[in-house]
């Protein structure tokens, strides 16, 4: 654990931490793990998949917490919309310790069930709140180190002021893996409008 958080992107472990900073030390290698923004829009569109999301809207940095806010393109080219303020601490040890993505901070669109951190077997149910109108949820269950999602389920018809919504996701998993589960909505003016991500660890059925 990065403290009290569960890490999701990109390193699993403290070994993987300790590995890329002596290669960082030795040769500069992947300096884009010290940049908190750099290492959430990364996060959005190499992990999840979500490539429409390509801008930085906001950034602040507290001590060892980051809050990123990513979005897409405002249309005609307004102010972008953010699709979601990813949470990230400083993982491991020493001035070069790097940026690790832990979760989201969720307002319109959350992501409630499963609890962060808990241990799931498969099936596992997802849910939230949403606001918005004729919304289309897509869940997907992502372990690291894989391109493809573990599991998927699509898609969840929602709507309304702050209205609960849910689904049942298969996935597969080894047990003691860590799984990013992440509900994202879209299809007004984008595929991936907003996003919300939990993290959680497979155990056996």
């Amino acid at each position: 654990m990065a403290g009290r958080y569960q890490p999701l992107w990109p390193f699993t472990d403290e070994k993987q931490v300790r590995d890329w900073q002596q290669s960082y030390r030795a040769g500069g290698h992947q300096p884009w793990h010290l940049d908190a923004g750099q290492t959430a829009l990364a996060f959005t569109q190499g992990y999840l998949g979500f490539k429409g999301i390509d801008q930085l809207v906001d950034s602040k940095v507290d001590g060892v917490h980051a809050r990123v806010s990513v979005g897409i393109r405002g249309e005609g080219g307004g102010r972008p919309g953010i699709a979601a303020v990813v949470h990230l601490v400083k993982f491991g040890t020493g001035t070069d310790a790097p940026w690790e993505v832990v979760g989201t901070d969720d307002t319109t669109f959350s992501l409630t069930t499963p609890r962060y951190g808990s241990s799931v077997s498969s099936p596992v149910k997802a849910g939230g709140k949403i606001t918005g109108v004729d919304e289309s949820i897509r869940v997907q269950a992502r372990g690291a180190g894989r391109t493809s999602p573990l599991g998927e389920r699509c898609c969840v018809s929602a709507g309304g002021e702050n209205s609960p919504w849910s689904a049942t996701l298969d996935f597969r998993a080894a047990p003691g893996q860590t799984i990013t589960i992440v509900a994202s909505t879209g299809g007004h003016i984008a595929d991936v409008e907003r996003f919300a991500v939990t993290g959680v660890r497979a155990t056996a059925r």
